[in-house]
């Protein structure tokens, strides 16, 4: 089987530099060092609050980025006309919370459909492959097909945060519910809370097609460097997945 594709998220690169409101460290400049270190992809969350990423960001990167744009964004009607002009290859939607420290599970696609509804058609008309990020229950990959949505986005935090028996109920959930995602017609991403310790079950799930990682490779970036944190990473799937 094929390694997952690897997404580097770079939004904490932008919190470092937000802290101080200076102009480094300049989060375009860690994406491209990590397109030299052989990721795949660079995604990255435009906030309705801009506590990281700025709008600014996101003109750089789709201008120097030379892999794939992932950008994830809300419902929220202004985030999603900047979606809309960014020129991203890749859209996610996410839930948002203004009060979380981060993305606290996946979005409501039930509850959401009719809002859903309209995002997802516009998103593809923008000339992206759109996901939705979704917490692994059956119900939320059912009402993520029915919108056409070709990607689900599996939210793995609750494996990430999981020990012992309870991480390999979480894994074992995670892995029925790609297995789901494909025999209805969906493609299937993974992310959030993934490192270099929990990261081999995620890459050894058949049909994961690609792995969003951001903030433990921007925390082992500051021992080892963006070259080596992005090399161990591929590293550490390949490896999984062979």
């Amino acid at each position: 089987m094929s390694a997952p594709r690897l997404h580097v998220n770079v939004d904490h690169v932008a919190t470092v530099r937000q802290a101080r409101r200076e102009a480094f460290p300049d989060p375009i400049e860690w994406a491209l060092a990590a397109e030299r270190a052989g990721a795949h992809g660079i995604t990255c969350h435009l906030r309705k609050d801009r506590r990281h990423v700025q709008d600014d960001d996101i003109t750089r990167r789709r201008a120097s980025v030379g892999t794939l744009l992932n950008l994830e964004c809300s419902l929220d009607p202004e985030m999603l006309e900047i979606a809309e002009k960014s020129g991203a290859e890749a859209f996610c939607v996410v839930p948002e919370n203004r009060q979380e420290v981060t993305t606290e599970g996946g979005l409501d696609v039930v509850g959401e459909s009719a809002r859903l509804a309209e995002a997802v058609p516009r998103l593809t008309a923008a000339g992206g492959a759109v996901s939705i990020f979704v917490d692994p229950e059956p119900a939320q990959l059912d009402a993520t097909r029915a919108l056409d949505a070709p990607f689900v986005e599996l939210h793995t935090g609750a494996y990430a945060q999981a020990t012992g028996a309870a991480r390999d109920t979480e894994l074992e959930r995670l892995a029925r519910a790609t297995e789901h995602a494909r025999s209805i017609g969906l493609r299937v991403n993974a992310g959030h809370g993934l490192d270099l310790e929990n990261v081999a079950p995620i890459a050894a799930i058949p049909g994961v097609e690609e792995l969003n990682i951001g903030f433990a490779m921007i925390a082992r970036a500051l021992f080892v460097g963006v070259d080596v944190a992005v090399t161990e990473m591929l590293e550490r799937i390949a490896e999984a997945a062979r």
